[in-house]
């Protein structure tokens, strides 16, 4: 079967993309031949995987329509958004926050419903794998809550576990030493405010950084608190943590169980509270996966390669803790 649709200028530019990479992206979604010359797209395969090329070129021509850029991982968000039955304009329309020229928002359904639980949940669980934007979500929503004024500070923490040298033996005072552990979330801060204004925030305390042992025996009020690497603390630590909520907080917990730098026979907490807690009222959890990677497609075919790896190995990713 072949169909043609003769687009618009500006839809046949954004479709075709730099030097046919979002053309590129789209075939590979679809299970057809696309050629665009001119404004006429040309779509050749059997009836049914037309039918489904013809409504994913409409719903990208709507979006341009409506001001948004059209870049392949933009193709994968809406493929995933039809495949849902989601609307991908509601998806893609939702911007967390603006800074210069960075444009945050959700480019895939669980990103999507990540946002949403942070929002409506007072504590959202983000799981899933390397480049899914748990971290990068996460701290864009605790940015525009301060500025909103929602929140009278920012917590940022995490497990002070690697494999190597300990925050004990590494040079500089407090700040410096959880500077390696935190970096990723600084980098994040720094994308979505002025440096200026990150360096008053942590000189005043309305950003806090601190390794999660630093959290015990403290309530934390009108705070929108993040624990990233959360796989890499104890089912205690993460109960000890989770008791520190005050009133007029969030908790996001984000953690991929498969990175999990414990000891062998040391269970994670993250694993450990996914069974004790869900379900619970006012706590979300959102599971990522590798379809869900926004960053260089070669990261998604690593964690796939991992993923399937492990399974190869043994069923269980860790083993369970001996009594």
């Amino acid at each position: 079967m072949r169909t043609q649709i003769e687009l618009d200028n500006g839809a046949a530019t954004e479709l075709a993309g730099h030097r046919d990479s979002t053309l590129n992206a789209l075939t590979a979604e679809l299970d057809c031949e696309l050629i665009l010359r001119g404004n006429l797209l040309t779509i050749d395969g059997e009836p049914e995987a037309v039918e489904a090329a013809v409504k994913l070129v409409r719903q990208l021509s709507d979006l341009v329509a409506h001001g948004h850029e059209i870049a392949p991982g933009t193709v994968e968000a809406v493929t995933g958004a039809l495949h849902e039955h989601e609307d991908p304009a509601a998806m893609l329309e939702d911007v967390i926050l603006r800074h210069r020229s960075t444009k945050v928002a959700p480019k895939s359904i669980h990103q999507k419903r990540y946002v949403d639980s942070i929002r409506n949940n007072t504590i959202t669980f983000g799981i899933g794998p390397a480049g899914t934007g748990k971290t990068f979500l996460a701290v864009a929503l605790a940015a525009v809550a301060l500025q909103r004024r929602e929140v009278n500070r920012i917590i940022l923490t995490r497990p002070a576990v690697e494999a190597g040298e300990r925050l004990g033996f590494l040079p500089g005072d407090l700040m410096a030493k959880v500077d390696p552990y935190l970096r990723p979330l600084f980098d994040a801060l720094h994308d979505m405010l002025e440096s200026e204004k990150v360096a008053q925030y942590l000189e005043r305390g309305v950003i806090e950084v601190a390794p999660l042992a630093f959290m015990r025996g403290r309530t934390l009020n009108d705070s929108f608190i993040i624990l990233d690497e959360a796989q890499n603390t104890t089912p205690e630590q993460m109960k000890m943590f989770l008791t520190r909520l005050g009133f007029n907080s969030k908790v996001v917990v984000t953690g991929d169980i498969t990175q999990v730098d414990l000891p062998r026979d040391q269970a994670s907490g993250l694993s450990a509270v996914a069974e004790i807690l869900e379900g619970v009222e006012d706590i979300g959890f959102v599971r990522f996966g590798e379809e869900d990677v926004v960053r260089h497609k070669l990261v998604r075919r690593i964690v796939a390669a991992y993923n399937e790896h492990a399974q190869r190995l043994t069923p269980e990713l860790r083993p369970a803790k001996r009594a």
